[in-house]
């Protein structure tokens, strides 16, 4: 067993580790000395206070400006009113009947002071800070501890503070220094530290935790970036080399099939990015090893028809397809585009179908019985050569003839067994073709589908109309927003259609009598967090699509549309508006992705602020999808100068789904995007940026291939192999493996 996994209890008590580990899920000695500094302060330093945001963890680093004893009026007792400053802003520390401590707390004492920062009366403030004194009296040992160093400031919580993770570190450190780090092995080959110049592990573990400079910092820093760069392209390089070893039937595309024929009676000219990713598929599916490819590309970009296309070419092979959606309205979208498209191609064995025609069915959660169990003989038989579904389709009852290409349809929304019990249902494995509507930028793909070859599709259909994107700051110009409803009116007065889409659906309070009020469902409310703050609820589909029509729409068709209504009347809604029998579509995101209604060209986005930026890039694609040019209006009451305000100006300055993906990758935690929010487990990269360190990423992956195809067992490597398991958490490798 190595060193880093020894139990904490056995280095800091009891008592101390299941505070670690109820607060801060550390567990092991590993745990602890990977549980990184955030930041670091200098001698003499003080921390910007003006930046501390409400309800955060924090320590800072502070001089005491002023102390007061403030007896209570109306009871015994007294509060300390400690005022601490970085010489231009200020905070408040609030210590109730604690007036003993004006003994310590002295004007012009430096300190490190640590809580959670609240309002009272309008003043930021700590109520019973915990603190440790750099100077003077009551120091505990803190000014001889950081003598001569820096400060390191972790992430702490209330039960933590910073300081007391500083000392247990120092006791792990100390302990392992004492045996010569005895146990703890070195996951990067030497030859690999040779030629990149990087710090041995324990080296710059005691730099990174106990350093004197700065330049001491960035050494560990570049050591441990590239500890988590490797071990993570390792994981994926194994999963690549063991994908392609695995038996596959190859699915060589032939002539004169169903794809050709297909082909022929498209009425549009297949762009040139299509033809080259398509030639990129049909050449992996004619492997004898599966396919793992990853297609991203811009909203609008004609991913559905290269998916299609691909279909065809498995169909033509005497194989079937399967296209995996997240919801059933993207199911039922999919499955009706398909249909039109293909027309008798699609109708294989039915009266008036193609000779060279399949059957396309359709299974979801809400399938009739009779519907279903029709579907269910046509794919066990081979009848059906192509079905969309649901999850439904992983149900163990459904069963194929020869399974032979699975396409998932916006990736990100499934969780890793779904995708993996699909993929089982073949006689071999099927190949797979993963399509994402999210641009995803080269360090992200290289990162989380480093185990993918990717095809990106950035290369719009002719005749696809731009799409104008504005902000409508409701609360500073409402008349901005009256404008808007009119551009609504306008656009239905030219024979168009329009969106509307809130954040919340808005009957999560109509419970029955005696029922517990529910929490908000996922369709609810698509950013949890904004159920939090102190504004107002987020606007409902409900109570928005009532005021319209009684208000600036009133006299249009107005219909809403959302996650709970019953399937049979999402259907129908989404039949009427593609119909053109609906003039307006007010609805949750549930339209996010894959609904296609060329003849919608406008779009209001209700609290728009409410909304992730790739979220708002996603909706903003349901409009401009024919000839008649876009318009999307980003309506907010957030005020200019606000973050907020600024992502919705970025989404609204830019059609480029590549660059909003970057913005919106720096604005979120990384371990969203490496799939961790699919398991919810906490991220395990701590100082690795899939943005900033693109080279050491690249260099890593190319480390990685190079030595796994030397080594595949890593049975010359036994202390990587272990890195994998303890840097790569059982969840985090479940994720790589299933892919």
């Amino acid at each position: 067993m190595s060193a880093f996994d020894e139990p904490l209890r056995k280095l800091v008590g009891d008592r101390t580790a299941k505070v670690l580990a109820d607060s801060l899920k550390l567990h092991t000695t590993g745990d602890l000395l990977h549980h990184f500094p955030r930041r670091y302060a200098e001698r003499g330093e003080l921390t910007s206070l003006d930046e501390l945001e409400v309800d955060e963890h924090v320590t800072v680093v502070a001089q005491i400006e002023k102390v007061t004893r403030i007896p209570f009026r109306q009871r015994r007792g007294n509060r300390l009113e400690v005022v601490v400053t970085d010489g231009r802003g200020r905070l408040t520390l609030t210590f109730f009947n604690q007036a003993w401590r004006e003994k310590e707390l002295r004007p012009g004492a430096r300190g490190l002071f640590a809580g959670k920062v609240g309002v009272f009366q309008r003043t930021r403030q700590l109520a019973n800070p915990d603190y440790q004194l750099l100077d003077g009296d009551g120091e505990s040992g803190a000014a001889e501890r950081f003598a001569g160093r820096l400060i390191p400031v972790y992430p702490a919580s209330a039960q933590v503070p910073s300081w007391k993770l500083a000392q247990c570190v120092e006791v792990a450190l100390d302990s392992l220094a004492a045996t010569g780090w005895e146990g703890v092995g070195d996951p990067l080959p030497r030859q690999l530290r040779e030629d990149r110049e990087l710090l041995p592990l324990p080296e710059a573990l005691e730099r990174i935790h106990r350093p004197r400079t700065q330049a001491d910092v960035v050494m560990a820093r570049s050591r441990l970036t590239w500890d988590e760069a490797f071990v993570l392209q390792v994981a994926l390089a194994r999963r690549r080399a063991a994908d392609s070893a695995l038996p596959a039937v190859a699915r060589a595309a032939r002539a004169g099939g169903l794809l050709d024929a297909f082909d022929a009676r498209l009425p549009f000219t297949l762009t040139e990015g299509q033809l080259k990713v398509s030639a990129e598929i049909f050449a992996d599916l004619a492997q004898e090893h599966p396919m793992h490819r990853l297609l991203q590309g811009e909203v609008g970009s004609g991913k559905t028809m290269v998916g299609l296309r691909a279909m065809l070419a498995v169909v033509d092979t005497g194989g079937q397809a399967v296209l995996l959606a997240p919801t059933e309205v993207l199911a039922q979208q999919h499955h009706r585009s398909i249909v039109e498209m293909m027309g008798d191609l699609a109708e294989g064995g039915l009266l008036g179908g193609s000779e060279l025609g399949t059957k396309v069915v359709l299974l979801t959660g809400s399938t009739g019985t009779a519907a279903r169990r029709q579907a269910l003989l046509d794919l066990v038989t081979g009848e059906a050569g192509i079905v969309v579904g649901t999850h439904a389709l992983i149900e163990d009852k459904v069963r194929f003839h020869d399974l032979g290409l699975v396409v998932v349809d916006e990736q990100h929304r499934f969780g890793v067994e779904q995708r993996d019990a699909l993929r089982g249902k073949g006689r071999q494995p099927p190949h797979l073709l993963v399509m994402t509507a999210t641009p995803i930028p080269r360090t992200v793909a290289m990162t989380v589908f480093g185990d993918l070859e990717t095809s990106v599709l950035d290369q719009l259909p002719s005749g696809r109309s731009p799409i104008a994107s504005h902000v409508v700051p409701a609360l500073e110009k409402p008349h901005f927003l009256a404008r808007a409803w009119e551009r609504v009116r306008e656009e239905v007065g030219k024979g168009h259609q329009s969106y509307v889409v809130c954040p919340r659906i808005g009957d999560e309070d109509e419970e029955p009598k005696g029922k517990k009020a529910r929490k908000p469902a996922e369709e609810d409310l698509e950013d949890v967090g904004a159920a939090s703050d102190e504004r107002r609820p987020p606007l409902a589909v409900l109570d928005v699509a009532e005021q319209l029509r009684a208000g600036p729409l009133a006299g249009l068709r107005v219909e809403v549309l959302h996650g709970r209504m019953p399937p049979d009347a999402k259907d129908d809604v989404m039949r009427r508006f593609a119909a053109g029998e609906v003039d307006v579509l007010v609805a949750t995101t549930v339209i996010e992705v894959g609904v296609n209604v060329p003849n919608s060209t406008a779009m209001v986005i209700m609290d728009a602020d409410r909304f992730g930026v790739s979220q708002l890039h996603q909706l903003r694609g349901r409009v401009g999808r024919g000839t008649a040019p876009g318009l999307c209006l980003l309506v907010s009451d957030m005020p200019a100068g606000s973050a907020a305000r600024a992502r919705l100006d970025a989404v609204a300055a830019t059609l480029d789904g590549f660059e909003l993906s970057r913005i919106d990758l720096e604005q979120r935690r990384e371990g969203d995007v490496l799939g961790q929010a699919q398991s919810g487990a906490k991220s395990s990269l701590k100082v690795l940026s899939v943005l900033q360190d693109e080279e050491v990423i690249a260099a890593a992956r190319e480390e990685a291939v190079r030595l796994v195809a030397e080594d595949p067992g890593l049975t010359r490597h036994p202390d990587l192999e272990s890195a994998l398991r303890s840097l790569v958490d059982e969840d985090r490798a479940e994720y790589l493996e299933k892919g």
